[in-house]
C-alpha cells in the first residue's frame, strides 16, 4: 500500500526538474497521484477501512490545493501535469 523509496525516485525523477528535487509542486502531485491510487485499491476490497478512508481525503484535499496553486503560477504546466497523470478538474 506504501510507496517505496525507488518508486519515490522514480517519480521524482520523471515529474521533478532533477532527480533530487522533492520539494517542486509537480513531483508533489506526482507522488501524491500515487498514493492516492493505491489507496484508492486499498479500499475497493477493505470497504470498512474508515481510517485509511480519511486518509485519502486528506491526500486529496492536498493535492488539489497544490493544483490550484500551479494553475495560479503556471497553467501551461498544470494542463501538461494533469493530462501526463491523467487528472481532471
Amino acid at each position: 500500500m506504501n510507496v517505496t523509496a525507488e518508486e519515490k525516485k522514480e517519480v521524482f525523477k520523471k515529474y521533478g526538474k532533477s532527480s533530487d528535487d522533492t520539494g517542486s509542486p509537480e513531483a508533489q502531485i506526482a507522488l501524491f497521484t500515487e498514493r492516492i491510487n493505491r489507496l484508492t485499491d486499498h479500499l475497493k476490497s477493505h470497504k470498512k477501512d474508515h481510517s485509511t478512508r480519511l486518509g485519502l481525503l486528506r491526500l486529496v484535499g492536498k493535492r488539489r490545493r497544490l493544483l490550484n496553486y500551479m494553475m495560479k503560477k503556471d497553467i501551461e504546466g498544470y494542463r501538461k501535469l494533469i493530462k501526463e497523470l491523467g487528472i481532471r478538474k
